[in-house]
């Protein structure tokens, strides 16, 4: 379990939807509990999103693995 919030990236290396784009697409944080708060930092509806964990997100936003998490 995590001790203190970590912060991080998502670089996308291909965009199957054509919507958000590559590259770095998001940066978020994730809280010790496990929660995750998104801020989208592309796009023409840029937007926060709250997840309960990283594979949920993954789940969602991961473009089937062309999608990294970059913490630090």
């Amino acid at each position: 379990m995590l001790t203190k919030p970590l912060t991080f990236t998502l670089y996308r290396k291909k965009d199957i939807s054509g919507i958000s784009g590559t590259g770095y697409v998001a940066v978020g944080v994730e809280f010790p509990s496990g929660n995750i708060i998104i801020e989208w930092i592309v796009g023409d509806h840029r937007s926060i999103e709250i997840h309960n964990s990283m594979d949920d997100l993954l789940a969602i936003h991961g473009h089937n693995g062309s999608t990294e998490v970059h913490y630090g």
